[in-house]
This record gives C-alpha cells, structure tokens and sequence, in this order.
C-alpha cells in the first residue's frame, strides 16, 4: 500500500556555492570574524555587551569587598564562596570583552559610568546576610537580563548567543550556591533577621 505521506524534495544548496564564499570572504577582510552573513545588528550587539561587561565588573567588585569583609561564625565557607564567583565573574568579564574586540568593537573598563552602564548594583551590605542576599539579588538580575539577551540574538549571532547562555548558566549555579548558603544558615532569602553587625560598624 502507498505511502499517503510523500518526501518533499528541494534543489536549495545547503551552503552557498563555493565560489561564491570565496569571494564574499575577500570582501572587508578589515571586518575578521564579521562577515556578510552576519545578521545582527552589531552596534547594538556591542552596546549590549559592553552592559553585560560593567555587569560583571560589578559583581566582581561586590564580591571581592564582601569575601575581605566576610565575618561571624559562618564567615570563612561563605567567603570562599564569594571569591570564587568573584574569580568566575572575572573570567566572565574577560570573555565578554573579546567578544566585543572580536565584533569590532572596544570594551568599556571606564569607570566613569560603570554602574549606570551594569545593570546590577553595587550594594556594599552591613552583615553576612546582607551580602549574601545583595548577591542573590544580582545573579537574579543577571539571570533575567542575559536570558533576554540570548533571546534577542537568536540566530542572528549564534558565537555571542552561546557565550551569554554560557555565562548564564554559571550565573544560575551563583544563585543556587546562595539560596543553598542562607538555607544552611536556616534562612530564607525573603525573611529579615537582625544578625550581628560586622566589626567596626556602628549599630
């Protein structure tokens, strides 16, 4: 019995004729990487990510204050915590600035501007707990912000898609480290408490 299902067939190449890539990949040579497949829009593309690049320089900076001021008697495990989302926050950082000289562009280290341009803040907080909400309260805002980014990109840039879903997802495993962290100190990330003042700190 027939198949009622037929097989639609196409002559469309898969790739663009040889010659023809040839001869595109001669064309701006000044562009490297760029080339006329690209669809994105690159201005905004830089734009985006020298946003998502004062981001990370930001948590860096809020980590490193937060690992040196860490104190108390769950201090020393959550301190090593921050320093190593401060050393991946970097790593970060580092890869999204060339992505940004790789498109063309020049990556923003300026600070002048720096947290209006980064989308979390740098929020010093007065105890462990403080900090360790404060840096929840960034990866979600990271999270939200770079899931937007990877949608917008889309097909459109898929070598700057997969670094955003990257980083995204190490993002997402900081705020699991953290809510894990105020859970063992039998917190709820929600929930004030009135936990001792770091020394040196008026109260």
């Amino acid at each position: 019995m027939p198949s009622q299902f037929k097989v639609q067939r196409t002559d469309k190449p898969f790739l663009t004729d040889i010659q023809t890539l040839r001869q595109r990949a001669r064309l701006h040579m000044q562009d490297g990487p760029v080339t006329d497949s690209y669809k994105a829009n690159r201005e905004t593309v830089l734009k985006i990510l020298n946003e998502a690049l004062a981001t990370e320089i930001v948590c860096v900076l809020r980590y490193k204050r937060h690992y040196f001021m860490a104190s108390g008697i769950h201090s020393q495990g959550v301190a090593n915590e921050f320093l190593q989302h401060a050393n991946e926050e970097q790593q970060h950082a580092d890869q999204i600035a060339a992505r940004i000289v790789q498109l063309g562009g020049q990556p923003n280290f300026s600070p002048e501007g720096l947290t209006g341009r980064s989308h979390s803040e740098y929020v010093e907080g007065e105890t462990l707990v403080d900090m360790i909400r404060e840096d929840l309260v960034a990866e979600r805002i990271a999270i939200d912000t770079y899931r937007e980014v990877v949608n917008f990109l889309g097909n459109d840039d898929p070598t700057t898609r997969r670094l955003m879903e990257e980083i995204l997802a190490v993002e997402e495993e900081h705020a699991d480290d953290l809510v894990n962290i105020l859970k063992e100190m039998n917190l709820r990330p929600d929930k004030e408490r009135k936990p001792e003042k770091i020394p040196g700190r008026q109260k």
